[in-house]
């Protein structure tokens, strides 16, 4: 599902709400999450999951093309962790 699916879905379980309305609180809510997420903070959605930032540090990599070694710089990767309720729908439980 993509962004538009899922504004296009609630604005039609939702009729009383305009579509841009919807369009707005969707964008708000993946707005509030990147923007805690930059500041390293965690954002846990009960019964669905958690997203965090993980630190990679830096390391010498390997140009497969090549087999040149090359530095590859330290960075901060998004990761999410399923919460139980959706890992068990998942899992048919």
């Amino acid at each position: 599902m993509i962004r538009s699916e899922l504004i296009q879905k609630l604005a039609d379980e939702n009729p009383h709400l305009y579509q841009r309305d919807v369009e707005r609180i969707v964008n708000t809510v993946f707005e509030e999450i990147t923007d805690a997420m930059s500041r390293g903070d965690r954002v846990e959605l009960r019964g669905f999951g958690a997203f965090s930032v993980k630190k990679r540090d830096a390391r010498i990599g390997r140009n497969p093309r090549t087999g040149e070694s090359v530095p590859v710089d330290e960075k901060h990767v998004p990761f999410f962790k399923t919460g139980k309720l959706l890992r068990d729908r998942l899992n048919g439980k």
